[in-house]
């Protein structure tokens, strides 16, 4: 398995590296949602890989809880302050 993960925050939202930061260091909520992003993607990575078995409908429920994440923390991008 590769060590890089594709998918991560700072690849999806290279123009918000700042603001993900400190997000990630000011707000819980936030801090919360990249943390289970973290998560959700290392598993769906790991399974991509073939390093763990997943059955397909497992592997597309990650797929969409990302998803839902992503949106999420998009959303809270937008509107979070600009510093």
């Amino acid at each position: 398995m590769s060590a890089h993960t594709p998918h991560e925050l700072a690849e999806t939202f290279p123009a918000d590296a700042a603001a993900l930061h400190r997000l990630k260091t000011t707000d819980a909520h936030f801090a919360r949602l990249a943390e289970r992003h973290h998560a959700v993607n290392r598993a769906i990575h790991r399974i991509e890989a073939e390093a763990e078995a997943a059955s397909d409908a497992r592997l597309e429920a990650l797929k969409r809880e990302r998803l839902h994440l992503l949106d999420e923390i998009a959303a809270l991008l937008e509107n979070a302050p600009a510093e």
